[in-house]
């Protein structure tokens, strides 16, 4: 009798420091980052920078929280997922195909975007719009996503998607920080436009990057292409473990990231300080975290990182809880959030390298699509009750919980690491 496959190698073989230095001065660590620029730019150029034009516009708060449903292309984008598995274009192979075509089209869409008029009696088109801009987007990251796990070997996964997440929180900073700095200074005509030439841009790194193999096996008929990734990844295994702990490892620190705003201000620091020390200490802890854990992924795998940056995002959210009893203090608060962030950008890197190591070469965009969908689901539901929680248990007591409710997924970690072994 066969033995079962196995739901995801966590220990793919570390690596040796020269072989470490190759890999982190590769170009391929290069197109990671900078594929992952092009994914986050997008974002919020139809998140709060939409926002933002819409009540410049005279739109009233109603219709504007209503546009937060041209993101659900960003949660169904594994409904047309299998089409870039199975089907690829006349030029530069089935990957950067694709990407480049997507690319074009999200360009056209921002530029197109730039024309809206935001007032209360032409929603209807700028709704329209934003809504290409975020299909594309979305079919944007399918592909990126699928190149990033194509082109890494399986002990780069962990820096090759730190590097990817950093690029996207760059990007996230251009188009958010950037957009609306440009938009007061120029017009959100002006600031979608340039926009629109930064994904022209993103277009150079497609035609230079390297397409990786066609693989033995990928799906020949549409038909394949819906119901082979789910054969594949349910008869494994393990499987249905992996998918509990995509469900649960990042769940604390994602419950204690969604009051944190509330709980600063309750504690009586200004809005100008929560600005000044989140965006900064955070944004650039969050980005060391993120690379420095990619790094030491190749050295210690993918099983010791899951554990040890699971564990450093229980203990800060701890810090929290610390913070809640002390008074009003700047330098506390710099040094809370700094861990946070740092711990939070260690846990992502091993967290999405474990999420692309479970996926198959030969259907990488369907079953990745599925896996980040899966990921959002914490971050919608989780979020909440967290409210009522803090109300009930008070800020400590709800840190305290928020760390303790990582233990589940640790607890899994260890089960998985039991199917590893031979």
């Amino acid at each position: 009798m066969t033995e079962p496959r196995r739901a995801v190698a966590l220990e793919p073989g570390r690596l040796t420091w020269l072989e470490m230095l190759a890999a982190i001065f590769s170009g391929r660590m290069l197109v990671s980052f900078l594929m992952g620029f092009a994914s986050g730019l997008p974002l919020l150029l139809i998140g709060s920078v939409l926002q933002a034009w819409l009540k410049d516009g005279g739109v009233d708060l109603q219709s504007i929280g209503l546009f937060a449903l041209v993101g659900l292309p960003y949660t169904l984008k594994f409904l047309w997922s299998p089409l870039f598995d199975r089907y690829a274009l006349p030029l530069l192979g089935r990957r950067r195909g694709w990407l480049l075509a997507i690319q074009i089209a999200l360009a056209a869409a921002l530029f197109g975007l730039s024309f809206a008029h935001p007032t209360p009696h032409h929603l209807l088109p700028i709704s329209m719009a934003a809504l290409l801009v975020s299909f594309f987007s979305a079919s944007q990251d399918i592909v990126i996503d699928a190149y990033r796990r194509e082109t890494l070997a399986e002990a780069e996964l962990g820096l090759g998607s730190a590097l990817y997440v950093n690029g996207y929180r760059v990007g996230l900073l251009l188009a958010g920080a950037g957009g609306l700095i440009l938009a007061d200074v120029t017009s959100f005509q002006t600031m979608y436009r340039f926009m629109a030439g930064f994904m022209f841009a993103a277009m150079l790194v497609t035609v230079l990057a390297p397409e990786p193999p066609l693989p033995e096996g990928r799906p020949r008929t549409l038909k394949d292409a819906v119901f082979l990734p789910f054969r594949d990844y349910f008869t494994r295994d393990g499987a249905w473990l992996a998918l509990a702990f995509i469900l649960l490892y990042k769940l604390g620190d994602t419950m204690a990231s969604a009051m944190t705003t509330p709980f600063y201000l309750d504690l009586g620091y200004s809005k100008t300080e929560i600005g000044a020390v989140v965006k900064l200490f955070g944004f650039w802890a969050t980005i060391l975290g993120g690379t420095l854990g990619g790094i030491w992924m190749l050295r210690i795998g993918m099983n010791r990182a899951l554990w040890l940056f699971g564990l450093g995002q229980m203990l800060s959210t701890l810090g929290f809880a610390v913070l809640a009893g002390l008074p009003p203090s700047t330098a506390a608060l710099a040094a809370v959030v700094a861990l946070e962030n740092f711990t939070a950008g260690l846990g992502t890197a091993a967290f999405v390298g474990f999420m692309a190591a479970l996926t198959d070469k030969r259907f990488t965009a369907t079953q990745y699509a599925l896996l980040s969908s899966l990921m959002g689901v914490p971050r919608v539901l989780a979020a909440a009750p967290t409210g009522w929680l803090a109300a009930g248990l008070g800020w400590a007591g709800f840190f305290v919980f928020c760390a303790l409710i990582a233990i589940p997924g640790l607890v899994l970690l260890k089960w998985i690491s039991r199917l590893e072994k031979p």
